[in-house]
């Protein structure tokens, strides 16, 4: 998912080349295992999640807030699943929108789903996805009845909706930050060489991570800016909703549950896949960089003012990002304070550590064979894997030899 246009070809090749999950090593306690890499001395393995289940193209899990022991997970033509953490199938269907995702382009779909931190109050589901006639990015809100874990497709109130040049770079993800404000992921609109602009235009939302207030309604929005947005008072046409920008197509991005950063992974181009670490109103260089190289002008471009990436990673080593989580979990304690994350061509996991500062190599974690289209994190830090060709898995400490 969410990879360069030039990078796609290459993805559907590897899919189709590589072997079946069934020829991996099976361990006695159902792991999933490849060569692993100790991290603070430590080895990770993967193990399925919802042995029983075959998803149809999953791509984001998320915590269940009304019980612990539940997770969903978005599949990508339009439905969103629960399992239990315990339990060896899907639990039920959450919402199904197929009718209204559009999933045209390789990249498009339901994206992304999350929870108003008052959930337990209010009902409601937010939810990011593709829309054709015209092509758009959707953000709506969706009811759940109190005791209810169902959602009514007619409850749907659309929040946002942006318009989409082409099918590629949708970026995708909607979270909740710390404050309780929405933060949207959006790419520069597709394409490749961002050919309108966008990643270093404030006056478009597209190249950019948005925060809304969706508690609140304004200038005939569904939402309101916050007040303390960098670009939330701008006289020089910005939009207000803008965080951070100059990102090319930010797949999957984050907030350190112990220090409330933000962290993305950013999609390259031709060479070079990123990590940043967002901060308020920061420039992140896209189209003048491509991670710390530059890219237009290809040589003595402008840098001043852009924020550069915390570790990055070359064609050599994969293909296209998949940003993740600072794993916080009580499992495997030799990574803990360490930012996890991979990538989606090769199925390769690195990490490094939270506290880096300026750009700190990736340390190689796990080898896989995943199609790794996203990670999830539950309640309790553990995270999780979604393989695009249909299973979901936990990360867990690997076995003594």
């Amino acid at each position: 998912m969410t990879r360069a246009a030039r990078c796609r070809p290459v993805a559907r090749r590897r899919l189709a080349a590589w072997p079946a999950l069934a020829a991996w090593p099976l361990a006695a306690a159902g792991l999933l295992l490849a060569a692993a890499t100790p991290a603070g001395g430590q080895g990770i393995a993967l193990q399925r999640a919802i042995p029983a289940a075959r998803l149809d193209r999953p791509l984001h899990v998320v915590q269940a807030p009304w019980d612990p022991a539940e997770l969903l997970v978005v599949e990508q033509p339009g439905r969103i699943l629960r399992f239990r953490r315990d339990g060896a199938d899907v639990a039920g269907v959450v919402l199904d929108i197929r009718a209204r995702v559009s999933t045209e382009g390789y990249e498009e779909g339901l994206l992304s789903a999350a929870f108003h931190p008052r959930f337990a109050e209010n009902g409601a589901l937010y939810v990011y996805y593709s829309a054709a006639w015209p092509r758009r990015s959707v953000v709506a809100r969706y009811q759940l009845t109190r005791g209810a874990r169902v959602a009514e497709p007619g409850s749907e109130r659309v929040i946002l909706e942006v318009p989409q040049p082409y099918r590629n770079h949708n970026g995708g993800l909607v979270a909740f930050g710390p404050e309780g404000y929405l933060y949207i992921g959006l790419g520069d609109g597709g394409s490749a060489g961002d050919p309108h602009g966008h990643g270093q235009n404030r006056k478009t939302l597209l190249g950019s991570i948005l925060r809304i207030d969706v508690d609140r309604a304004e200038a005939g929005r569904r939402y309101a800016i916050p007040a303390d947005n960098p670009f939330a008072a701008s006289r020089d046409g910005s939009r207000g909703e803008i965080w951070a920008y100059g990102l090319r197509n930010p797949w999957r991005f984050s907030f350190d549950r112990a220090t409330g950063d933000l962290w993305v992974g950013d999609v390259g181009q031709d060479e070079i896949e990123e990590v940043d670490r967002i901060v308020r109103g920061g420039n992140y260089g896209w189209a003048i960089m491509e991670g710390s190289r530059c890219f237009r002008p290809a040589r003595n471009c402008p840098r001043g003012g852009l924020a550069l990436p915390i570790t990055e990673y070359t064609h050599g080593e994969g293909s296209s990002i998949t940003g993740g989580y600072v794993y916080r979990g009580a499992a495997i304690p030799g990574l803990r304070g360490r930012y996890v994350f991979g990538d989606f061509g090769n199925g390769t996991l690195w990490s490094i550590p939270a506290q880096a500062q300026g750009a700190a190599p990736p340390e190689p974690l796990l080898k896989t064979q995943l199609a790794l289209a996203s990670f999830g994190e539950d309640g309790a830090g553990e995270l999780y894997l979604a393989d695009l060709r249909g299973a979901v898995y936990r990360i867990v400490p690997a076995p003594a030899p």
